[in-house]
């Protein structure tokens, strides 16, 4: 019986990379980077002539609670950035950042949006509403049926609520419990307050119906 292995068999091509071959090219390899030598040159190479490695600002008007905003955006900047971090707008809240809680829904065109997941380039020309506009002189009716059958408590989850049921309401005024439980499906309250702001919402209807209530 030959004690050469089928690596050693003249003629008999090698199955893969031995033990040794692999550990020697790893040792290379780690050395280059190591030494900086494909960091610079390789990874920030200049794009060819014609090509952009990305945009840059540019000028874009938001009408936001019925007034213009003029404001320099990368076109990457979602909607709810340009909220909080431009205009100091900072109702909608960043809370899962994926569209999944509604913590920072806003009224986009009469339908409510998480603005998570909108590009502020793509909300121009469109009418946004956020919690801050829905006030005039006094709290609107949403927000009040809020605080009278304690509808919030660590307050993250409610601006998001509050829009999102004053858009409900604004296309269903007339809802039923159950109506209302999924209507607000889209929204989620870590502290479970899921009771108090759907009799919020209720209570909420008929206010409403008294007025005009923008």
């Amino acid at each position: 019986m030959s004690s050469k292995n089928d690596s050693e068999v003249p003629g008999k091509p090698k199955r893969g990379v031995s033990r040794r071959g692999f550990i020697r090219g790893a040792g290379i390899g780690g050395g280059v980077l190591s030494a900086g030598l494909l960091d610079k040159k390789a990874l920030a190479a200049p794009a060819a002539a014609g090509q952009f490695a990305g945009p840059g600002e540019v000028p874009i008007t938001l009408k936001i609670n019925g007034k213009p905003q003029t404001l320099n955006l990368e076109p990457r900047v979602t909607l709810l950035d340009a909220l909080r971090n431009r205009l100091e707008l900072t109702g909608a809240k960043r809370v899962c950042d994926r569209a999944t809680c509604g913590a920072c829904t806003v009224i986009l065109n009469g339908k409510s949006v998480y603005s998570c997941t909108v590009l502020a380039i793509d909300a121009q020309g469109k009418d946004i509403v956020t919690i801050e506009g829905i006030s005039s002189g006094k709290p609107h009716p949403v927000s009040e049926a809020f605080v009278n059958n304690d509808a919030q408590q660590c307050g993250y989850c409610t601006p998001g609520f509050v829009m999102a049921a004053k858009a409900f309401l604004d296309h269903n005024p007339n809802p039923t419990y159950e109506e209302v439980k999924e209507g607000l499906c889209g929204n989620l309250c870590r502290c479970g307050t899921y009771v108090g702001v759907r009799q919020a919402v209720l209570e909420a209807a008929k206010e409403m119906k008294g007025g005009n209530h923008a």
